[in-house]
């Protein structure tokens, strides 16, 4: 059964107590549960923000990344160590929030290049990273889900191959992976080869169009995306991850430079849209 869920980093990107209304909204429309981004430094936050939600019947997953000082490849081990510790600090936030999915780009840090392409070397440290880190997940209740991002914000793990690769060396049942469209979009050869490749380890899917706008108002190849989403039998979150400049910090260090779409145009859009395409492609919804 899917569920259809909606990032507010499409306000903004700090879980505060400011956010109840949008979560109240949301689920007005229509939504199953929410998506916030593990970041701000409040850790009572997380569990209000958890608390809120499962008051109004809404589920929550989480997003995050990590920076160039707590990078999980960097070959200095303090740094990877560091890493780690962000990662643990992240999924106790996810715990806090009583939300089971800790999502991000969690291999390495985001929008960092060190000039050369990925190494063996990069991706067995960060699977010892993310081995580590599983067993705190485990402990936690949590799943750690890695996104593959294009190659402008990433130089690891771009497409679903390398992905799969290193939730496989990886080696932990608390360590699994998402499928972004957008991303996909970008660095993919064929949308329906990239899903069943990430098939065995998918538990999650980001629905985000090649803009960051409203998904379908752009030319992401969405029969493409659902029919094979379909013809794996997934059954996860589709969850909506849109941008805006509402929250100008997070914009500039994502560069978001223009509006696409106002967020509550995407979130009553979008989520209709979903709904047909997953109708259409016979994924039951809830």
């Amino acid at each position: 059964m899917i569920k259809i869920g909606f990032n507010t980093l499409a306000w903004t990107a700090v879980v505060s107590d400011e956010q109840f209304p949008l979560l109240d909204r949301l689920k007005k429309i229509g939504y199953d549960g929410v998506e916030c981004f593990v970041g701000a430094s409040d850790n009572k936050a997380y569990k209000r923000f958890g608390d809120h939600a499962r008051a109004l019947g809404l589920e929550t997953t989480a997003v995050s990344v990590v920076g160039k000082d707590e990078n999980p490849v960097d070959p200095s081990p303090a740094v990877r160590q560091r890493g780690l510790d962000r990662i643990k600090w992240g999924i106790d936030r996810v715990h806090d929030m009583g939300a089971a999915l800790f999502c991000g780009p969690l291999h390495s840090a985001h929008a960092f290049f060190p000039r050369h392409a990925p190494q063996d070397q990069e991706y067995g440290w960060a699977a010892e990273v993310l081995h580590s880190a599983g067993d705190h997940a485990r402990d936690a209740g949590v799943t750690i889900v890695l996104e593959a991002l294009n190659r402008f914000e990433c130089y690891l793990c771009n497409t679903m191959a390398q992905l799969k690769r290193l939730v496989d060396e990886t080696a932990h049942p608390h360590v699994r992976a998402m499928y972004d469209t957008h991303h996909a979009n970008i660095e993919e050869k064929k949308i329906r080869d990239a899903i069943q490749t990430i098939a065995p380890v998918l538990v999650h899917v980001h629905i985000s169009e090649n803009d960051r706008g409203t998904p379908g108002d752009g030319h992401v190849p969405w029969s493409d995306n659902f029919s094979a989403l379909a013809e794996i039998g997934y059954d996860g979150w589709m969850t909506i991850e849109a941008f805006s400049r509402n929250d100008p910090d997070f914009a500039n260090a994502i560069n978001v430079w223009r509006e696409y779409n106002p967020p509550w145009d995407i979130a009553t859009n979008g989520l209709a849209f979903i709904k047909a395409q997953c109708k259409e492609h016979g994924l039951p919804t809830r």
